[in-house]
């Protein structure tokens, strides 16, 4: 375990931020890497995995609240150096993790098809779509397990051993890709049923490989068959902190569909070139949600520790390193945009729409770092659900414009890209109220630091 509660927060932020960034960077070449070799299968295949990627931010909303509950929970119990209660919180987590697994596996082969044909543009990109996620759902399910042990050692302040797994994982997947996609070595492309094959694998090598290190070297927290069954008084403390902040995800995930409906008269073309410029977006955006997911035990622990000093001066380093990564990346995108969607596709339709939304979307770079590290503060001091009521002003600004601006004879893209940005630079500004208002609330503005632990 590393105690946050000292030494210097700059340090700290960047120690935890570099792999973190790094472990995430690979994690999204499992996406990356999969549109590469499906781009070569057709404009159909990339709208039908792109639409079929919005189903990952039901599940990033589950796992969200598996992960922040965890995150919060021990870096809580860590600030307070009470260990046992960690170790039953990581434990009750990999209990909680299972039954999400379960319901994502019944769920998703339920209702997948009907999904992929509300928002495919045609047949075609429905039943690639919907290919693609019967193979990927075991790869999203186990999503749990992984994040789980994730994020229980980002809870003590540790994340190399995460970010060594995700690296290995990729480069599973990236073996594993162009063998089941296209069908190198063995003869049988698969096509996209390949693509979510692969990532399945990978994935379920990554919690072998996670699961090994508890096993052998983790030592603050660690398994515990007795601590697996049920317990509903900790389910609840896990809940209570991470169902907010999966309402986050799950808001996103309704602003996803709405522009994949939205644009759905455009055809395959254009829902293909917004799908490659959504998932460079996000990769993009890695570097701030690293310094965010940073953030998040380092205000958990000096806020157990009752550090507010540190907890005001965190969010404060952390909001200017993630908008400063973010200008940076606003300049690459207004200069590069072309470039980075032409690696991905060709085609004169996808490239003009992906070029375009990236071009203009750009301008909400900044704005999104800063919602980035606001939720992050919000999850360091266990109360989530102003992180919901953040997400839910985006949606109320966006979803309205969006649908009246889309019913006009004149309407075009364009239109809709602005609508977004004027939204986002609305949502930073309410989560900096937010913030401010939680600050004053939960810590007095002069505050001692708690007594340090006896010794045994």
């Amino acid at each position: 375990m590393k105690d946050l509660t000292q030494s210097s927060i700059g340090k700290h932020i960047v120690k935890m931020a570099l792999p973190i960034a790094a472990g995430m960077f690979f994690q999204t070449l499992y996406f990356l890497i999969d549109l590469y070799f499906v781009a070569h299968l057709g404009d159909a295949a990339i709208a039908g995995v792109g639409a079929a990627g919005n189903v990952t931010f039901i599940v990033l909303a589950l796992t969200q609240v598996l992960g922040v509950g965890t995150v919060t929970l021990i870096s809580h119990a860590a600030g307070r150096k009470d260990r046992a209660d960690a170790s039953l919180v990581f434990n009750q987590s990999l209990a909680l993790s299972a039954s999400c697994a379960a319901i994502t596996l019944l769920l998703g082969y339920a209702f997948s098809s009907g999904y992929m044909h509300a928002l495919g543009s045609d047949a075609a990109t429905a039943l690639a779509g919907t290919r693609y996620l019967y193979w990927y759902l075991p790869g999203l399910a186990l999503q749990f397990a992984l994040v789980a042990m994730g994020s229980a050692l980002r809870g003590t302040g540790i994340v190399q051993p995460t970010m060594i797994v995700q690296v290995l994982t990729v480069v599973v997947n990236a073996v594993l890709a162009p063998i089941l996609i296209a069908g190198w070595v063995t003869g049988h492309p698969l096509g996209v049923a390949g693509a979510g094959l692969a990532s399945s694998i990978a994935i379920a090598m990554g919690v072998l490989m996670l699961a090994g290190y508890f096993h052998r070297l983790e030592k603050y927290v660690a398994f515990d068959a007795a601590a697996w069954r049920p317990r509903m008084a900790t389910w609840g403390r896990l809940l209570r902190i991470g169902l907010p902040a999966g309402a986050e995800f799950g808001l996103m995930f309704v602003y996803m569909g709405v522009i994949y409906w939205i644009i759905r008269p455009f055809g395959a073309d254009a829902q293909a070139g917004f799908g490659v410029a959504i998932r460079l977006m996000q990769s993009l955006f890695l570097p701030a949600m690293a310094v965010a997911f940073a953030t998040a035990p380092i205000v958990g622990q000096n806020f157990a520790a009752r550090r507010f000093d540190r907890v005001r001066e965190t969010f404060v380093i952390a909001s200017s390193i993630g908008c400063a990564i973010m200008a940076v990346l606003t300049l690459i995108s207004r200069w590069g945009a072309g470039g980075l969607i032409s690696a991905f596709t060709t085609q004169p339709t996808a490239l003009s729409v992906g070029t375009q939304f990236l071009h203009i979307i750009s301008w909400n770079f900044v704005a999104s770092g800063f919602v980035f590290t606001c939720s992050a503060a919000f999850q360091g001091l266990g109360h989530t659900l102003p992180s919901v009521w953040s997400s839910g002003s985006r949606l109320a600004t966006f979803v309205l414009p969006a649908l009246w601006i889309a019913a006009q004879p004149s309407f075009q893209l364009v239109q809709l890209w602005y609508v977004s940005v004027a939204s986002v630079t609305l949502q930073a500004l309410f989560s900096l109220w937010l913030v401010r208002r939680e600050f004053r609330l939960r810590m007095p503005a002069q505050a001692p630091a708690a007594a340090p632990a006896p010794s045994a």
